[in-house]
């Protein structure tokens, strides 16, 4: 992904509003409480605890108390496969010795800190298997029924599972072949629907009931969000 590796210690309080990276975004805790929401589901980072948000993930923050994370900006592809698994017990002292690096400025600890993240994130994580070895994902006829289900609530499980799929195995999947990740893409086609049904003049409440919006504000801003431009 060509973005540069960065390693830091941030604070978090009040939310500065939604937004999306090029890059993973991968938090540790320090202290605190951290609160997200990515992609609209809840997310909590606490001391010891992490997450690994995916390059076009929208995503959102608050802390009510304060919290302090040790965060790391990365294009390694390496983190896709880490998306969902949570970080080793051992994260925390790492967390920490990294943090204290960061503060002493010390230069070698912030360019070696990155792999040593990787590697503690999943220090037994297989390598996944050559892309021709693995069953075609037939993602038109997934389309077709994703939108047919635009109402029902979806999730990655439930996406995976159409196509025989771990929810890692397709979040993985998505990445490589779409270049978004699975909610990014049922959010675009459930957006595409709704564009859709508002063309042929149906009410703003019953194409939100239709493409899954819990109210009319909800796809409303929805809408007004995908035609303006990311930061």
């Amino acid at each position: 992904m060509g973005a540069p590796e960065s390693l830091s210690v941030r604070h978090y309080g009040a939310s500065p509003g939604s937004h999306t990276h090029e890059h993973f975004q991968v938090l540790l805790g320090l202290d605190g409480v951290l609160e997200l929401e990515v992609e609209g589901r809840g997310q909590r980072v606490d001391a010891g605890t992490g997450l690994v948000i995916a390059p076009g993930d929208r995503h959102d923050f608050e802390s009510a108390l304060g919290a302090r994370c040790l965060v790391l900006d990365s294009g390694d592809p390496g983190w896709a496969r880490l998306i969902a698994r949570t970080p080793p017990p051992d994260a925390l002292p790492l967390a920490q010795y990294l943090a204290s690096a960061c503060a002493a400025g010390r230069a070698r600890a912030r360019q070696q800190g990155p792999a040593l993240l990787l590697e503690a994130w999943a220090p037994h994580a297989p390598p996944p298997p050559p892309l021709r070895l693995r069953r075609a994902i037939d993602w038109a006829t997934l389309q077709a029924w994703a939108q047919n289900a635009a109402a029902t609530p979806l999730s990655v499980a439930d996406l995976a599972a159409r196509v025989h799929l771990s929810a890692a195995q397709f979040n993985e999947r998505c990445r490589q072949e779409l270049g978004t990740s699975p909610m990014a893409w049922l959010r675009d086609l459930r957006l595409e629907r709704a564009r859709q049904l508002r063309a042929q003049g149906l009410p703003v409440a019953d194409v939100a009931r239709r493409c899954g919006y819990r109210s009319p504000s909800a796809l409303t801003a929805a809408l007004r969000r995908s035609e303006r431009p990311h930061p």
